[in-house]
């Protein structure tokens, strides 16, 4: 690193056409120390391991406040790093073993559980730990096969300019050529899978995100954050993946037809060892559509759930989000609901003009968001001009950290309108900018690399506005902070934009002049209510401290004694075990379908199941039913002054 420091005023004259050579030295050195360490695992893993030694490890590099000073330490941490990974599974094939030696196959066996009963065979605590370091030892050598076959001159070059933009902000990146390739044929082409989106951490594969409507989403099994050990195709043998890179794995889930079964061997947060067989299945569009329901109960409330801001850019006839939830608000008023939540949770946003059509279909006209450049003295306000309003009642909106750009652009407004209350956990997402494609062809490009004037260099997505709220401030950073914050178990997973140190700043600009909503009763009221309600929750109160307690947890160095290693792990299982069962409400919500969508799926099976799965979704929702208290509130306020005679209704949105 030391070395390194002579590049530090150097790079960006390289950038710029100077001689090349910080990469070449940084990319070399870097060749050089993973030869060197793909030495140690060999040995380390050749001999038995003392799993009674009181030692731990921090497995998280950036905890590491320093370098090791010299060959051996650094030979002595991979020696602590493969203890762990050893550890890891040598304490999952004890508990596997004492959890089948005495299981029987019975009638009510699933056909999973079967197969692995009559595989079982009891294995000495020799023979595990053996095996356990030849697994390892497989692992370890597919990491360094797939990083040493992954480093080639370009991709190399590829991460090191994305060093490079990465320090402007962390939506900017770089695209090489067969990167911006697959980006596109990703974009426009078909293919057959399970609706999970995976990343790399710590050379393990873990699932991202799912894909709304999805196998993956339906079945209900798999979760952000779980890892995934292997990969099986139907009944045959699954593939150990661990040490894979991404897009291998991607391989082997992806198929060429619907209906094929592919198996998941994965480690859920809590350390439990889980098989999850879905059926691979082409991820449609509809699926991601929007979608609304009737919650009834003290008062019948509208539901509508919108996973992202969608609209076909190729297709001026094709779906558009704020159509869609136009035509679900018709819906739940032919059924004189009392109120609707707008569900925006997860939802990561999507088409700026959609977002601004639909904030208009609850309030009259005036400036939704604005948008500004670095150098533009007045920024641009994007308006809904049409004064007709097609839902006048009371709304709330839940978001959550994973709610991003459109999605907090819509919270903003209608927070700052005071149009409805807004609720979810502390903040969302934060990612308050636009990014515009620009090609680094010859003649298009505004960076050249050395005199390759004839070849595709990529292309660049650069970061060039930024939102501002209604009110001035941006949402870049600091997101929407909800009026009722309920705490959730994701709130402390440092995923938000305020989590990466390259994040551009929030700052603010001036208000735009705009009328807030005249509502018939007292939103602070029902807010200030509805925080007091949320702070005495016990189960609310709980969880937040469960979350705490994990993530502290999870902070530490890990234990590398067995002892101290089982012990850590059966007490993180009851806390998540704990977890789960207050996200269980103790009666089920009364949700149904709008009449007219009962009447669409009443002879379509496959809508009906989807539907029903969306249904008992909404159901058993914790989050739902908190919104569903506050909104009972707003609507006994708004009834008593609507009793009153006092209340006008604006005119229809058409």
């Amino acid at each position: 690193m030391d070395s390194f420091q002579k590049y530090v005023n150097r790079i960006d004259d390289e950038i710029h056409g100077a001689r090349l050579e910080s990469f070449y030295n940084i990319s070399e050195s870097y060749s050089r120390r993973l030869n060197e360490a793909s030495q140690f695992y060999t040995d380390i893993l050749s001999k038995p391991i003392d799993f009674t030694k009181e030692e731990s490890v921090v497995m998280d590099g950036d905890k590491i406040t320093s370098f090791p000073k010299n060959n051996d330490a650094r030979k002595d941490l991979w020696r602590k790093r493969l203890k762990y990974l050893v550890l890891s599974r040598y304490s999952d094939m004890l508990e596997e073993r004492e959890k089948n030696k005495d299981r029987k196959i019975t009638a009510e066996t699933d056909s999973v559980t079967r197969e692995s009963i009559r595989k079982f065979v009891y294995k000495a605590d020799s023979t595990l730990e053996r095996e356990s370091r030849d697994q390892v030892r497989k692992q370890i050598g597919r990491y360094f096969t797939t990083l040493k076959n992954h480093n080639t001159t370009d991709e190399l070059f590829s991460s090191f300019v994305n060093s490079v933009t990465g320090e402007m902000d962390p939506h900017t990146n770089y695209f090489a050529p067969v990167d911006s390739r697959g980006f596109n044929e990703m974009m426009s082409g078909r293919f057959f899978g399970i609706g999970a989106q995976l990343k790399e951490e710590e050379s393990k594969i873990k699932v991202a995100s799912l894909v709304t409507g999805g196998p993956a989403w339906k079945s209900g099994q798999l979760g952000a954050n779980d890892e995934i050990l292997k990969i099986g195709q139907a009944a045959e043998e699954p593939v150990d993946v661990t040490g894979y890179a991404v897009s291998d794995a991607v391989k082997l889930i992806r198929g060429a037809q619907a209906g094929t079964e592919v198996r998941l061997t994965v480690r859920k947060p809590d350390g439990s060892i889980k098989v999850v067989s879905l059926k691979r299945d082409e991820i449609k569009l509809d699926d991601t559509f929007a979608r609304s329901a009737i919650i009834n109960g003290e008062h019948k409330i509208g539901y509508i759930y919108l996973p992202e801001f969608y609209m076909d850019f190729e297709n001026p006839n094709g779906p558009r989000c704020s159509d869609d939830v136009a035509k679900e608000i018709e819906k739940l008023k032919a059924e004189n609901v009392e109120g609707i939540v707008m569900d925006l949770r997860g939802n990561g946003g999507g088409s700026l003009p959609e977002v601004v059509k639909m904030v208009g279909l609850f309030i009259e006209d005036g400036p939704v968001v604005q948008v500004k450049a670095r150098e533009q003295v007045q920024p641009m306000q994007l308006k809904d001009r049409d004064k007709a309003v097609l839902y006048t009642g009371p709304l709330t909106v839940m978001v959550d950290e994973y709610s991003a750009s459109a999605s907090e652009i819509f919270a903003a407004a209608i927070q700052d309108y005071k149009r409805g209350i807004v609720i979810g956990s502390t903040s969302t997402y934060g990612k308050g900018t636009v990014q515009r494609t620009i090609p680094l062809n010859p003649g298009e490009s505004v960076m050249q690399f050395g005199n390759k004037q004839q070849e595709d260099l990529g292309t660049i997505k650069l970061t060039i506005q930024k939102f501002y709220r209604v009110n001035g401030g941006a949402t870049q950073l600091k997101g929407v902070t909800p009026d009722v914050v309920i705490p959730d178990r994701y709130e402390l997973s440092k995923t938000r934009e305020k989590d990466n140190n390259t994040a551009l700043s929030w700052d603010e600009i001036s208000k735009a002049e705009y009328k807030p909503w005249t509502s018939t009763y007292s939103t602070d009221a029902v807010i200030s209510t509805a925080n007091e309600q949320v702070k005495s929750s016990t189960v609310f109160s709980v969880l937040r401290n469960k979350v705490e307690w994990i993530n502290k947890k999870n902070s530490q160095a890990f234990p590398l004694s067995l002892s101290k290693y089982q012990a850590e792990q059966n007490e993180l299982k009851v806390v998540y075990k704990s977890l789960d069962s207050l996200y269980k409400l103790p009666a089920e919500l009364k949700v149904k379908n709008t009449e007219a969508d009962a009447e669409k799926i009443a002879s379509d099976k496959e809508k009906a199941e989807k539907s029903k799965q969306f249904v008992n979704r909404i159901k058993g929702d914790i989050y739902i039913d908190e919104t569903v208290k506050i909104m009972n509130n707003m609507i006994s306020q708004n009834n008593v002054v609507l009793n009153n005679g006092t209340s006008v209704e604006a005119p229809k949105k058409n």
